[in-house]
């Protein structure tokens, strides 16, 4: 023990002035602290209470003789006192145990206060013979509830247990000396047993036993037990005051040659620290122990010893010591002379302070853990002792330290003294030990894979990357990672990475860009979900399509085609990824996009896309040229740099390579023709592409046909004759006229008339063509001769020849309408003279009626009888009643009643007008025949007015 080093650790604190107040003049017999003061008994039968700077906060008589044990309890302010009172009788004795309540104070007189004394009680009774006191403790078990041991010096010990001030107590008696055959009190022991001289409780839960020493013994009670039974741990003791209890509830006892521990089941640790023990005491993990000086007996030394760290924390020279305590956060050691020494321990960081400027950072170490300092403090002192053996060289003691510190100290700090290459491996071990303790940057994976390439450690490096030591996920940066393998040529590990952290974009990418296995990328693909795969192929497709074009069509059909069924297997559709979505990947390659879309519409017959697969379907087949540089040199053509050896024969390939263009021109614009009438049939009135895109596009590549069917559809017949006149295809012209003027079928009869204005500003000789259009255009009677003469007169090259048989024809058919005017006008001025002179008799002659039988029975007539003014007569009984009307007119008259009231009607509604006027070759006859209706007229204008 005289190896372990000294170190001041604690310091006086009252500077060597303070000493019990003087007003405490008797002798101090005990003492005990608690609750911020400190107790003292004396001969005189005094108690006096001393507070923080050692000044008599009150004092009172608590025994009329002497005290001669007390102690304060810590939960509640009351002080036990053991003492001498006077002897009320020769049968009692005048040994007492009282209870004071520290917080009450009942008046003694007008000049002093005495606290409040709860309960007085009789310790030695007739079942509990009277001996010398050498020891006394006291528990708080549960507040009223204490248990109190008083020890003898027969031996035995004397516990009291219960509620005192309500006198709800419990006696019992243990006795220490005992024979070792029958195991029961040695005879007359109670007057020559040895004493005892320490006590202690141990508290766990529920279990209570109780400590009792003496000179040649340590004894374990169980009080839980009826009765307790006694426990030898040992046949050795130790003297009064040599006695105490750690904080882990051992027991402590002090010889001449040792200082023991004592747990439940026997000895424990043995401290070999030599001298006499005079007292023996535990602070805040320290062993105090004060020992005789063997050369003068009133000279002591005070030791604190620091057991987990194997020092001693002060060592101090003292007079003779009458009391050790501990309150305040002090040790407090009373003098025989009363004088008081106050010794309290340095704060960490002067201690620290001490340790650093000897470079014991070990005990430094040792010291901040065991006083469960926090751990940032703990890192700092190790921080500092790394660095003290970085500057003595011994990088890997001092790397150990810095590993220490990982969570508390900035990694930089650290790496940046381990960056030179020969320290590579000290500085490796830190950033391992980072990752492996989840704290590392992105920074610090980059540095530990940089440090393994350079290595060329792959065993560590697999070690890393592939340990699965954490249920699948990396204690690294992955995207970090796998760059850095990347650019170190570790590929395999970066695609191990990718592949275990699921990130397939980053899988393929080195796939594709770095090995080129674009086989392999391209089954990696298909083992994706439909969502993951179809990212993919966005992400990498321009790649996969230069190289793998066929395999990557069929791919994208398997993400685009994926079928959705119902339990019993009926397809109800398709809920894959969208084609579109991939569009731009061919962007290079517009040929396979074509197939790619083909194939895929002759799948899905019903896509919600459908109108954007169509137009972009529409796009590539009538475009002109899908040529470009990268796919003419897969075919083995060169478009744009012809090679030297074929410099010379420019000409040789060129027809063939046209011929081929041509007929895959001619074959997608067959598709492009047959794509816009499948996608436009008679039963749909809207097609499924985009009409002005279509008009577009074919306009722009020149594609007449499609034009051509897209005007037809649209009803833009005028603009279909358009492009033969541009093109000047006449019998195309007259064809189409022909069937697109066909009014029996919905045509326009007016196109005949654009046709004839054409071929009237044509300018050239087209006779036979004109002659041919007045065939149609006398059939359908579309233009009065004076229109045709007129249009036909602006060609100078046509002659009178063209139109002669044209005008006689007209001339005849005018001539015959002419005269079958003349006769109807004729006929209808007759009947109208006709009518009038019947009205006129009517309104000034008598009627006649010579009619003699009825019309209904045929019967002669007879009165009554009823005549018409239409010369119809009937019997009167052969008529309904109230009949004013001809049974044999009345229908005819309401038939024109009808018809005079729909013609109104007709009249007023416009619509209908202007329809007949639309529909009808003869407008002009449709608005004579209103006027001649008597439906436009002023009459019903002014009514409508008015």
């Amino acid at each position: 023990m005289y190896q372990w080093r000294k170190f001041e650790f604690f310091e006086e604190k009252s500077g060597g002035k303070a000493a019990v107040p003087a007003e405490i003049a008797g002798k101090i017999n005990c003492s005990s602290s608690g609750r911020g003061k400190i107790a003292v008994g004396c001969d005189d039968g005094t108690v006096g209470l001393i507070d923080r700077s050692f000044k008599l906060s009150g004092a009172f008589q608590a025994h009329s003789s002497s005290v001669l044990f007390l102690q304060q309890l810590k939960q509640k302010n009351i002080l036990v006192t053991v003492g001498d009172d006077k002897q009320p009788s020769a049968q009692q004795s005048s040994i007492c145990l009282k209870v004071f309540d520290l917080d009450k104070v009942q008046e003694e007189g007008s000049s002093s206060t005495t606290p409040f004394c709860v309960q007085i009680l009789r310790i030695f009774t007739n079942q509990f013979p009277e001996a010398k006191i050498t020891s006394f403790l006291v528990l708080e078990e549960s507040p009223p509830i204490i248990q109190i041991a008083i020890g003898l010096d027969s031996g035995a010990i004397y516990c009291i247990k219960g509620d005192i001030a309500r006198e709800r107590i419990t006696r019992f008696k243990l006795q220490v000396e005992t024979d070792n055959k029958t195991g029961n009190p040695i005879p007359g022991s109670e007057k020559t047993g040895n004493p005892i001289t320490g006590l202690g409780f141990r508290a766990e839960g529920r279990a209570l036993q109780l400590f009792a020493v003496t000179p040649t013994s340590v004894s374990l009670f169980n009080l839980d037990e009826n009765p307790p039974k006694r426990h030898t741990l040992d046949m050795i003791g130790c003297e009064a005051n040599a006695v105490s209890m750690s904080d882990r509830l051992d027991l402590i006892i002090g010889r001449p040659e040792a200082v023991y521990f004592y747990e439940i089941d026997g000895r424990g640790p043995c401290w070999a620290f030599d001298g006499e023990k005079k007292f023996l005491g535990w602070f805040r993990g320290y062993l105090l122990s004060i020992i005789s000086d063997q050369r003068n007996p009133k000279k002591n030394t005070f030791n604190i010893y620091d057991l987990k760290n194997r020092l001693i924390a002060n060592s101090m020279q003292v007079g003779e010591v009458s009391h050790m305590l501990n309150e305040w956060g002090y040790v407090i050691l009373i003098m025989s002379d009363k004088k008081v020494l106050c010794v309290g321990e340095k704060d960490m960081e002067s201690k620290l302070d001490m340790l650093f400027k000897k470079n014991l950072y070990t005990v430094a170490i040792n010291l901040v853990q065991s006083q469960q300092a926090d751990l940032a403090a703990t890192s700092e002192v190790l921080r500092k002792y790394g660095d003290h053996l970085y500057l003595k060289q011994e990088y890997d003691e001092a790397m150990n330290q810095y590993i220490n510190t990982i969570g508390y100290l900035e990694p930089s700090y650290v790496i940046q003294k381990f960056l030179d290459a020969q320290r590579i491996y000290n500085l490796t071990n830190y950033l391992e030990k980072l990752h492996d303790r989840g704290l590392a940057s992105k920074d610090h994976t980059t540095l530990l894979l940089n440090c393994y390439t350079k290595l060329k450690d792959v065993e560590k490096l697999n070690q890393f990357i592939k340990d699965d030591g954490t249920a699948g996920e990396h204690k690294f940066d992955v995207e970090t990672a796998i760059r850095v393998c990347r650019a170190a040529g570790y590929h395999e590990h970066a695609m191990f990475v990718a592949k275990k952290s699921g990130r397939h974009e980053l899988y393929l990418k080195i796939l594709l860009e770095d090995l080129g296995r674009y086989d392999e990328a391209l089954k990696y693909i298909a083992s994706l979900a439909v969502n993951q795969a179809g990212y993919t192929v966005k992400e990498y497709g321009k790649i996969l399509v230069e190289h793998r074009p066929a395999e990557t069509v069929e791919i994208l059909l398997n993400l685009c085609c994926v079928e959705r069924e119902t339990n019993g297997g009926e397809e109800l559709g398709f809920v894959g990824a969208s084609p579109m979505d991939f569009v731009n990947i061919f962007v290079h390659y517009p040929k396979y996009l074509m197939d790619f879309l083909e194939k895929y519409v002759s799948r899905v017959k019903n896509s919600s896309e459908q109108v954007e697969i169509h137009n972009t379907l529409l796009e590539l087949y009538l475009s002109n040229d899908l040529s470009y540089p990268s796919l003419s040199q897969e075919n083995g053509v060169e478009l744009n740099l012809p090679s030297i050896s074929n410099s010379s024969k420019p000409n040789e390939k060129k027809p063939i390579t046209e011929t081929n263009e041509e007929r895959e021109r001619v074959e997608r614009q067959t598709k492009g023709l047959n794509l816009l009438k499948s996608a436009w049939d008679s039963s749909t009135d809207q097609p499924s592409y985009d009409i002005d895109l279509a008009l577009i596009l074919c306009e722009t590549n020149k594609f007449k046909p499609g034009l051509l069917f897209l005007y037809e559809k649209m009803k833009l017949y005028k603009e279909v004759i358009s492009c033969y006149m541009q093109a000047h295809d006449h019998q195309g012209l007259i064809s189409c006229c022909t069937r697109l003027a066909d009014s029996a079928t919905g045509g326009d009869p007016s196109l005949w008339a654009d046709l004839l204005k054409y071929f009237g500003e044509l300018g050239t000789d087209c006779s036979k063509e004109v002659k041919e259009v007045l065939g149609f255009v006398e059939k359908e009677d579309v233009l009065p001769p004076i229109l045709v003469l007129q249009t036909l007169a602006k060609n100078p090259c046509l002659t009178l020849s063209v139109v002669k048989d044209y005008i006689a024809r007209k001339l005849e058919q005018e001539s015959k309408f002419i005269e079958e005017d003349r006769k109807s006008i004729d006929k209808y001025k007759e009947e109208t003279d006709l009518m009038r002179k019947e009205i006129s008799d009517l309104q000034t002659n008598a009627k006649i009626f010579q009619l003699s039988k009825c019309t209904t029975c045929t019967f002669t007539l007879d009165l009554p009888a009823v005549h018409f003014m239409c010369m119809h007569s009937f019997h009167l009984r052969c008529l309904g009643d109230n009949e004013k009307e001809c049974p044999e007119c009345a229908s005819e008259y309401r038939q024109l009643a009808e018809e005079k009231m729909r013609l109104e009607q007709n009249g007023r509604d416009h619509d209908v007008f202007f329809r007949m006027l639309r529909g009808s070759k003869d407008g002009f006859g449709v608005v004579a025949e209103y006027f001649g209706k008597g439906i436009v007229s002023k009459t019903v204008v002014g009514q409508e007015e008015g």
